[in-house]
């Protein structure tokens, strides 16, 4: 085998490692034929199919959903994040691989499982507020948080040409998980995604769990000794992806070299783990659905 070979299959498993597919129960190339939820044709597929900047906006979207005081209450009463932050990432990844490219019965399984799981997180936060995992706001912050960072990420990593009108068939597309999973009232366009996170902006805040968050991303453990530097990147690329006034409430500068230094090595990096992992959800959702070999 040439040596090119072992190592993308090297890199490959060390990706895999960390993803969803690590957790097994989904089989991603059967039944054949089976389109999921969304299909091959779909905006959503594009999107998520890129594993470099799904893993860049998965931090954003970690960091994003923090900011607001009853999604962090959840996470930190009713979640082991900080004793097992691979695990955490592994049953994330699941979750929004699973929805996107399984077949349509585990897709859906997944989002009644998360469904039955939620209507368990109650609570009051720091602050005395009650909160509710299953409250339809706080599902719609918790998903417009991941989506418009999984885009954000998608269009300076992957594709900043993405039109408008896919942008806004993107976020169309992908509202059907969280209505699934009980959420009402749902921005379905870059405008709407817009106007919808300046609306919550007073109702979000930094505190200091909410910097522990950050110091346990910061600290993230890798799969093995040598994915160490490319964790760190992609978390910081995460971190550089945020708004501004997200770093700002946060307590994160970024220099103008920092944040070149960030994207000029991320965009490298992207492209080897491009080549590298050819068996991930997209591949195999392509294999099931008659796309790829």
């Amino acid at each position: 085998m040439p040596v090119s070979e072992v190592l993308r299959k090297k890199i490959e498993r060390q990706v895999l490692s960390i993803s969803g597919l690590a957790l097994g129960g989904i089989d991603f190339e059967r039944p054949r034929g089976d389109v999921g939820l969304f299909g091959p044709d779909s905006v959503v597929w594009r999107v998520h199919g890129d594993f470099s900047s799904m893993l860049c906006g998965g931090v954003s979207a970690l960091l994003l959903q923090m900011l607001h005081p009853l999604a962090l209450a959840g996470v930190w009463d009713h979640s082991n994040f900080r004793q097992d932050m691979l695990g955490r990432l592994r049953r994330t990844s699941q979750f929004v691989s699973g929805t996107t490219f399984g077949p349509l019965a585990d897709a859906q399984k997944l989002i009644e499982r998360v469904k039955n799981i939620h209507l368990k997180v109650t609570g009051v936060d720091a602050h005395g507020q009650p909160y509710a995992a299953s409250d339809p706001d706080l599902l719609v912050w918790v998903h417009v948080a991941e989506s418009y960072s999984f885009l954000q990420s998608y269009l300076r990593y992957k594709n900043p040409d993405l039109s408008l009108a896919e942008q806004d068939q993107y976020y169309l597309e992908v509202s059907r998980v969280v209505e699934g999973l009980g959420g009402k009232v749902i921005p379905t366009s870059v405008q709407q995604i817009d106007d919808y996170l300046q609306r919550m902006r007073p109702v979000l805040r930094c505190d200091e769990r909410t910097r522990e968050v950050v110091e346990l991303i910061l600290n993230a453990p890798a799969p093995s000794r040598i994915a160490v530097p490319v964790g760190k990147l992609m978390v910081w690329s995460g971190i550089e992806l945020l708004p501004d006034w997200a770093l700002q409430e946060l307590g994160i500068r970024l220099s103008p070299m920092k944040r070149k230094s960030l994207d000029f090595t991320m965009r490298r990096v992207a492209r080897v783990l491009r080549w590298a992992v050819r068996n991930g959800s997209w591949s195999r959702a392509m294999r099931r659905v008659g796309r790829l070999p």
